[in-house]
């Protein structure tokens, strides 16, 4: 099975983004940045709603004739357009820049995805990913934690009926006081399902 992941920038006390959905206090500098770049060129598609959709393609493929835009964030606007999105709406017309318009059910498609072995699938956007995470098939979770508390606003996970068991895989200090932190999920609804068949044999606990 491929995987999932689900990785965004995050207010200390949780949010990722304010109650009126601005993002300015998320301070990306030329290290972070470079960072976010390395992350993405391992990604074999993007996952998106309609809203997070639209805002990266209001602003990214623009960014190489962009004044103000530097070296980072020209390469980041490269790794972007070459990057195959898939975009969950009902009320979208169309999409571009290498984006693919899904109008059914995002759980059914992303299992047909993540049936791919070599799948590495992001996903972008609180929404999108709390389907998928209650649907047990995110395997991955990335936040890079600001030095900020915002108080309100939209959380990085959803309301759970359950715990959500995670395994520390990664994590990454960087000078403007952003913490980066990777976890895998214990068993996703997938995996779980891989191993009662038998075609997945559990690792031992290192432990």
């Amino acid at each position: 099975m491929g995987t999932v992941m689900y990785s965004l920038s995050m207010s200390l006390d949780g949010f990722v983004e304010t109650p009126s959905r601005s993002l300015d206090w998320v301070q990306v500098d030329e290290e972070l940045h470079s960072f976010f770049n390395e992350q993405s060129r391992k990604v074999t598609t993007s996952l998106y709603g309609r809203r997070m959709y639209e805002l990266m393609a209001g602003y990214w493929p623009t960014a190489p004739s962009d004044p103000d835009a530097g070296p980072v964030e020209r390469e980041f606007a490269g790794i972007w357009a070459q990057t195959p999105k898939v975009v969950f709406s009902s009320t979208l017309r169309e999409v571009g820049w290498n984006s693919r318009l899904v109008r059914g059910d995002p759980v059914e498609e992303v299992r047909r995805l993540k049936a791919d072995p070599a799948a590495v699938i992001d996903v972008g956007g609180p929404a999108l990913a709390s389907t998928l995470i209650r649907a047990g098939l995110v395997d991955e979770y990335g936040v890079a934690v600001h030095p900020v508390v915002l108080g309100a606003g939209t959380p990085y996970l959803p309301a759970l009926d359950q715990p959500l068991g995670l395994r520390l895989l990664e994590t990454r200090t960087f000078a403007s006081g952003v913490v980066f932190l990777r976890y895998a999920a214990e068993m996703t609804t997938d995996a779980a399902a891989e191993t009662a068949t038998g075609t997945v044999t559990a690792e031992p606990d290192p432990s």
